[in-house]
């Protein structure tokens, strides 16, 4: 009998450790799908791979060792420049001898604006070098500096940016660094722990916790053009200087770009907002791609969440599931599909659309020829129809990056010959060799003109000039001499008629 008891409890153990075991392996390994690989893991994730990362409630250490390693510190400087824009000194004689007085023109003429330097955060998402962060981080810069948790500092060189998302990626020339996995923000629940990582009022990198506590959320912050506005509410600390860095889960993964506070004064108050993760992953992809952040449009207009129902009866909106759709653009996507005025969106495949922002989230993951099923509510039934999305100007065409040649017009650019450069005593610049159909054709430009500088900015190669131009918009200042010839020139130059001509 003792024996029939003692078989009894053995076989009782070992079914209830090979239980324990499939129990752990099928749970955990769906929390972590990378820990079988862990040679492809980056290192600053080894408490992850060696089992050391604690289970207990809220406890933010393993996460904090694998994400601070991979953000970093970003310090931008824009140089000292001449504008003519500014507005004209006062001349404190004109009462006395009116505008003729003979050295009036001291109190006129270009003013200058100062340096200016600025700091953020970003966060590393490749060995080897490539950084995401806001566009508002590095915007206009001249300079970009960016230091790693280890104290090493680079230069780094501008990728890309989109300022409709807020994202920029740049680029430092190192290898075998640190960096953060993509996590999955749509896996995100209300009430879940995340930690802010960046380097805020300029200190060292700084990791705060907080938990998520709003969706989807639009705050009117990003004044572009066709702002994309879909945030990560979360309470945990973010200052000025964290902009750029990262929000990542328990698990050490990036699931958002911290972008915004919610602040009467400036600094923290309660609230700050990231950019998702699956938005950011996106726009980098993208990025490194195309040049460009690849943007799918569906044709529809449809009013700011939130409005009073006097105002949605003096609009004639409806209440109803979904969001309401107030205007179909003509030859657009939406309008091809048969979706009409008055119709409900409520869902973009299979997933369920209640808000502007959640609706705007879901299409800016969509580029130009993507197909999506688009569910809608029309008197009250439900359909669903297939939407091929279309581009900014109409068509199904992917969007190529905007070069300097296309903003100028088709003129003939070339670096400066370094031979020609140094006869002149130049340091580089760029050969004007053919005026082209654009905008410099408004300018009294000649062919055969050198380009040194930008509002500026010293320019003494086309990737200078590229860079000069790459986010201005209205009207540029033109600088640079006709070799052979003394004096320098300054042609004033409007992009917007760039733009104007694009349009048409």
């Amino acid at each position: 009998m003792k024996i029939k008891t003692l078989l009894l409890v053995v076989v009782f153990s070992v079914t209830t450790s090979l239980g324990s075991l499939w129990f752990y392996h099928s749970i955990f390994r769906d929390q972590y799908p990378s820990a079988e690989q862990p040679a492809k893991l980056p290192v600053n994730y080894a408490r992850f791979i060696d089992g050391t990362a604690p289970t207990g409630p809220a406890d933010f250490t393993a996460a904090t060792s694998a994400s601070t390693p991979a953000v970093v510190h970003i310090r931008t400087r824009i140089k000292q420049q001449e504008s003519s824009n500014l507005p004209r000194r006062g001349n404190p004689f004109s009462d006395l001898f009116g505008d003729q007085y003979p050295f009036g023109g001291m109190f006129g003429g270009p003013r200058t604006v100062p340096e200016e330097q600025a700091s953020g955060s970003g966060v590393l998402v490749s060995s080897d070098g490539y950084i995401v962060t806001n566009n508002h981080v590095i915007d206009r810069a001249d300079d970009i500096n960016v230091t790693l948790a280890n104290r090493k500092s680079y230069k780094a060189t501008l990728v890309g940016s989109d300022p409709n998302m807020d994202l920029a990626v740049i680029k430092i020339n190192a290898g075998a660094l640190p960096y953060l996995i993509y996590g999955n923000s749509d896996e995100l629940k209300l009430g879940q722990w995340v930690l802010a990582v960046g380097y805020p009022l300029n200190l060292d990198v700084t990791a705060t916790a907080g938990i998520v506590s709003a969706k989807a959320r639009n705050i009117g912050i990003n004044k572009s053009d066709r702002p994309v506005e879909s945030f990560i509410q979360t309470d945990a600390a973010v200052n000025p200087g964290n902009s750029g860095g990262a929000l990542v889960n328990t698990n050490g993964e990036l699931i958002g770009i911290n972008t915004a506070i919610a602040s009467p004064t400036g600094s923290y108050a309660g609230y700050s907002y990231a950019i998702p993760v699956n938005l950011v992953k996106k726009a980098v992809n993208d990025i490194l791609k195309y040049g460009t952040v690849q943007r799918a449009y569906l044709g529809v207009s449809y009013p700011q969440d939130n409005l009073s129902p006097e105002e949605k009866d003096r609009n004639g909106i409806k209440d109803g599931d979904g969001v309401f759709i107030s205007g179909v653009a003509t030859d657009g996507a939406a309008e091809a599909a048969g979706l009409k005025k008055g119709d409900f969106i409520t869902k973009i495949d299979g997933n369920k659309i209640q808000t502007g922002p959640e609706l705007q989230e879901q299409l800016a993951r969509y580029k130009p020829g993507d197909k999506i099923s688009l569910a809608y509510q029309r008197d009250g039934k439900e359909a669903t129809v297939t939407v091929t999305h279309k581009n900014r100007t109409g068509n199904y065409n992917i969007v190529k990056a905007e070069t300097v040649i296309d903003k100028l017009g088709g003129a003939e650019l070339q670096t400066l010959d370094a031979a020609i450069a140094k006869k002149n005593g130049l340091d580089g610049g760029v050969l004007v060799r053919k005026i082209g159909a654009g905008v410099l054709k408004n300018t009294r430009m000649q062919e055969g003109f050198v380009i040194t500088g930008v509002n500026g900015h010293s320019v003494t190669k086309l990737e200078d000039l590229a860079s000069a131009l790459a986010n201005v918009k209205g009207i540029v200042k033109l600088e640079g001499v006709y070799p052979g010839y003394d004096g320098t020139y300054a042609y004033p130059l409007n992009l917007d008629d760039a733009a104007g001509d694009a349009g048409r």
